[in-house]
């Protein structure tokens, strides 16, 4: 029985509707930009596996690093007890996220960042004896898949059964450059009747919106509206953290920088699964204190386990070696030129870019999951590239490790893609 086989029986997948995608590609190997199934066909991993595995899959230099771990220490509870991993990574993280970040809380994966990040803004103003339960967060933005980052993500294709029972969250369009005026009369109008928390954000790029780019300055007015008004800013970095806008973080390129950052995915290079919920001494010292109920009460049994904090100091290391920053800057310069290569094309409407991240929108109107999309994704596996199109959005976004070949190997299947639909 093949594992296709197999895996009917008893497993069910995320996002997948079962009864129209009753087949699952099995996957049995793995290394640097290639993905193998069981019958031997070859795959590009031209999205890094959902933005993780950045330095390429099976990468030597973390699984020996994460393997010679494994020998001295694996799991111990992190409530009352510490280890060199995490110590290790508190230092090197800290060195290259933005300046005002000072302590970090562990967690298993991007959604539980957000959720802490989330709990964090609310509780800060609790601890200091406000009441403000209303955040703020972008259209169409996507923060995970708990009741909090669901309360503060836009899809209602994703969240539509849950609406009822979610935060309160007041929506603002993305800006543009030529919205801002608009978007800060919103926030003016949404303080004058509400007592707003905190604003959730992904800074740059919204990743699940077809990897939807906005204006940085408009972003830099927002962020300055909201210090002025003691809101708390949460960063989600999840998706656009560990140099994938072309800078250690997004949050790198704003003055204003935020209060909170929610990291998770590249953070252990896709290896293992672990997330980080950073803030400012601020935050901090906001649940510094005798009484006990301040304390921030959340927990997960694998906070801070060793392995996934080896991985990640090892991913840090290759992140800021000169190496992987030469193949950052020659990725977006590739992409560029692809982006001035079929921009014009009939069949596409616009191109984008931030850092590697490029995506190129279809001027067919497509649904998110519909049979158009699905047709476009098998031609992509049939032809040995692993896309996967977000509706009438084609984007890449390859692990660093990807060569001149396999780029242009993505390059020319999109180009031939065009011609079939």
């Amino acid at each position: 029985m093949t594992l296709k086989e197999r895996d009917k029986k008893h497993l069910w997948h995320p996002l997948t509707q079962h009864k129209l995608h009753p087949e699952a590609i099995a996957i049995k190997k793995a290394k640097d930009c290639v993905l193998i199934d069981e019958e031997g066909h070859e795959y590009i991993d031209a999205i890094a596996s959902w933005y993780t595995c950045m330095y390429g899959h099976c990468n030597d230099y973390i699984t020996n690093r994460v393997y010679k771990q494994m020998q001295q220490l694996d799991q111990v509870v992190f409530s009352g007890f510490t280890h060199e991993p995490a110590v290790e990574l508190s230092e090197k993280l800290i060195e290259i996220l933005p300046q005002n970040q000072e302590k970090l809380f562990f967690s298993d994966n991007g959604s539980s960042s957000v959720e802490i990040g989330i709990k964090m803004a609310l509780q800060y103003h609790f601890n200091k004896g406000e009441t403000r339960q209303t955040l703020i967060a972008f259209e169409d933005g996507f923060h995970g898949d708990t009741f909090g980052a669901m309360s503060v993500s836009g899809l209602s294709v994703y969240n539509g059964p849950f609406e009822e029972l979610l935060l309160d969250v007041k929506r603002i369009p993305t800006p543009n450059g030529e919205n801002n005026g608009d978007i800060i009369a919103q926030l003016e109008h949404i303080i004058a009747n509400n007592k707003v928390a905190g604003f959730v954000y992904e800074p740059l790029v919204q990743g699940a919106a077809a990897m939807k780019m906005h204006d940085k300055n408009g972003l830099e007015l927002i962020l300055s509206f909201c210090k002025k008004h003691q809101i708390i800013t949460v960063a989600d970095e999840v998706m656009t953290g560990f140099g994938k806008t072309g800078t250690y973080f997004a949050s790198d390129q704003l003055d204003i920088k935020p209060d909170i950052m929610c990291l998770s995915k590249a953070l252990t290079a896709g290896l293992l699964p672990m997330a980080i919920t950073s803030c400012s001494l601020e935050i901090y010292n906001a649940f510094y204190s005798d009484d006990i109920a301040k304390g921030l009460f959340h927990g997960h049994t694998y906070s801070a386990n060793p392995l996934a904090c080896t991985a990640a100091i090892a991913g840090i290391e290759l992140l800021t070696s000169k190496e992987i920053q030469n193949n950052i800057s020659t990725i977006i310069a590739y992409h560029k030129a692809f982006g001035e290569r079929i921009k014009n094309h009939n069949k596409v409407s616009s191109v984008r870019q931030t850092g590697i991240i490029f995506a190129l929108d279809l001027n067919i109107k497509m649904e998110r999951y519909g049979n158009l999309r699905d047709k476009l994704f098998k031609f992509f596996m049939n032809h040995g590239v692993f896309l996967r199109p977000l509706g009438s959005t084609i984007y890449i976004l390859a692990p660093y490790t990807i060569s001149k070949p396999q780029l242009d190997k993505i390059y020319s299947t999109i180009e031939s893609a065009l011609e079939i639909i």
